[in-house]
């Protein structure tokens, strides 16, 4: 065989050096459980910019090429705002990218991670994969926000930690009335379907109240454990029809997949079972609690696995901790375009709330931004809670940026200064009021230029902008027809 017959041979996965061994070992282990267990499609879907799955879905004698050469897909995906529209100029010189590979609507590869395979249990013979996303020559795509994290993950390992992280979030569930899928309703975006409530709410945490929603949490219980996902806890929240999902730590690339994963599954079950989810912050509904994200996190030594964060005195944090801590304060309001990138989700920003609306910490103060939790000397559960983020965040974005503005805290030996254990009446930076303001505190901060690329800070923030132009300009209920039924 000649050299050049080899290479076509090889597959794009081996040509270009993609993955590892443990990546081709769960890639073999994906094709005896397609062909074992009768699958008849896998859905192979990359995250976009924000956090929502695309993708497409090949038969199932098509996947272990599709995952080893890729799936292609259209550039213009990477230009869209949250409605979906296109809001670069792709069909100019470097389709308003500044690049030849993203111009005149062009091609993409979808690459499969196959670690992440699994069998989906609400769809009948469906596989599923989560996707990097590659140009056909080999290059990473530069907006791909799993890449980005992934490098963040890689700097943080060069200075000898491993990033673990916890998730809380809360979301409502809705039973579902009227779907609006008469034409008239398919605007673009498309009308927000109406609903009604599972449960009145206010009593927090009654156990009355969690089993009025049961019978849908006890469904979306069950297909969570059975994909793999890590769930630690099922609650009912203040609010009515308002619910809590906790899960176990984990480590790396994990926890940002599970979200992914966790929140586009909620949506599919509950509208298969007649049921709506949204992951928007604040809908448009009477009576509605404002939900979160509470992002637990810390970071390991890899040398000796144990937890970076923890004091060996009687400080809340060990002094790495506190400048990890200090970076987070210090680029806050820059970061809230990732933590909460929605317009929709500055709504909960407010006093005496249970929500954050300055840039403060705190030790076991559910009115700070950063909370931090543990029993101090030698406790290895220490951590760190942001309750800034809003559930509709993309999670490799938010996740990137506490690693980014953490080790800046950390390289600049930050201090955070002390506790607030009055937040609402404490002198501090209030976070951002507005999308707005937040992107403005993103254009301006140089940490984050810096660790996430000059060229992806101005894409975001084109997107961004074109999504708070369009708000402007509606005279609707812009936000309920934008993020309802998307989040």
């Amino acid at each position: 065989m000649s050299s050049s017959e080899e290479r076509k041979a090889r597959s794009f996965v081996e040509r270009h050096g993609l993955w590892d061994d443990a990546q081709f070992e769960a890639a073999a282990s994906a094709d005896k459980c397609i062909e074992e267990r009768g699958l008849e499609v896998v859905r192979l879907s990359f995250p976009d910019q924000h956090g929502i799955l695309r993708g497409k879905t090949v038969l199932a004698n098509e996947a272990a090429a599709a995952m080893r050469n890729g799936c292609s897909i259209t550039t213009t995906l990477l230009a869209k705002d949250t409605a979906h529209k296109t809001v670069f100029p792709v069909f100019t010189p470097g389709g308003g990218f500044g690049m030849a590979e993203m111009e005149g609507g062009g091609d993409f590869l979808m690459i499969a991670d196959p670690t992440t395979f699994r069998v989906l249990p609400w769809a009948p013979r469906t596989g599923w994969a989560l996707c990097d996303i590659y140009f056909a020559n080999g290059k990473p795509v530069p907006f791909s926000t799993r890449h980005l994290y992934r490098r963040a993950l890689e700097r943080l390992a060069e200075a000898g930690f491993d990033y673990l992280a916890g998730l809380e979030v809360e979301f409502h569930v809705f039973k579902l009335e009227d779907a609006r899928l008469a034409p008239a309703d398919a605007t673009w975006p498309g009308e927000a379907p109406q609903v009604s409530l599972l449960s009145q709410g206010y009593q927090y945490l009654t156990e009355t109240r969690f089993d009025q929603i049961e019978p849908i949490l006890e469904i979306l219980r069950r297909e969570v454990v059975a994909l793999g996902l890590p769930l630690r806890s099922v609650e009912i929240e203040l609010g009515p029809s308002q619910c809590e999902f906790t899960f176990q730590p984990q480590v790396g690339l994990a926890p940002a997949d599970t979200m992914m994963l966790f929140r586009s599954a909620v949506k599919q079950i509950c509208r298969r079972h007649g049921y709506h989810a949204t992951f928007m912050t604040r809908p448009k509904l009477e009576n509605l609690m404002s939900s979160g994200w509470h992002l637990h996190q810390s970071l390991r030594e890899r040398a000796s696995s144990a937890n970076a964060l923890t004091p060996s005195d009687d400080d809340v944090l060990s002094p790495l901790g506190r400048h990890f801590l200090a970076g987070l304060l210090a680029h806050a309001r820059a970061a809230a375009a990732f933590t909460t990138p929605t317009i929709n989700g500055y709504k909960r920003y407010r006093g005496y709330s249970l929500a954050p609306d300055r840039v403060i910490w705190g030790r076991d103060n559910r009115g700070v931004m950063i909370r931090v939790l543990g029993g101090g000397r030698g406790d290895g559960a220490t951590r760190l809670e942001n309750r800034a983020g809003e559930p509709a965040a993309n999670p490799y974005l938010y996740m990137a940026s506490q690693i980014v503005t953490g080790l800046d805290g950390m390289e600049r030996m930050l201090d955070p200064g002390p506790s607030a254990d009055t937040p609402y009446e404490v002198t501090a930076p209030l976070l951002p009021k507005t999308l707005e303001e937040a992107l403005g505190a993103l254009r301006a901060d140089a940490c984050l230029a810096a660790g996430f690329g000059k060229d992806f800070i101005d894409y975001y923030l084109h997107i961004k902008e074109a999504e708070i132009a369009r708000y402007r300009s509606e005279v609707s209920e812009w936000e309920q027809r934008e993020y309802f039924e998307l989040f």
